[in-house]
């Protein structure tokens, strides 16, 4: 699935994913191939990306994640890599 993390002022991250777990308003959740549909809002945290084998983490500021046909955008106020 294809994976974007933007702010207002770039974008952090575009790429092919195997899994990205992000900070929801009601707890940490993951997105894996194939998830339903959704919109959620998120709490500062960490969103952490699996992809072949890697992992990396991001630390966001807020925001909101939509997943639609494994194209999942967190749009995010702020990120800080880790």
């Amino acid at each position: 699935m294809n994976l974007e993390i933007l702010t207002p002022d770039k974008k952090v991250f575009e790429g092919e994913v195997t899994s990205v777990t992000v900070p929801g308003a009601q707890g940490s959740f993951e997105i894996l191939n194939n998830h339903a549909p959704i919109i959620s809002t998120l709490e500062n945290g960490k969103v952490v990306v699996r992809a072949s084998g890697r992992e990396q983490s991001f630390y966001t500021y807020g925001g909101v994640v939509e997943v639609i046909d494994n194209k999942v955008i967190v749009l995010a106020e702020g990120v800080k890599e880790n």
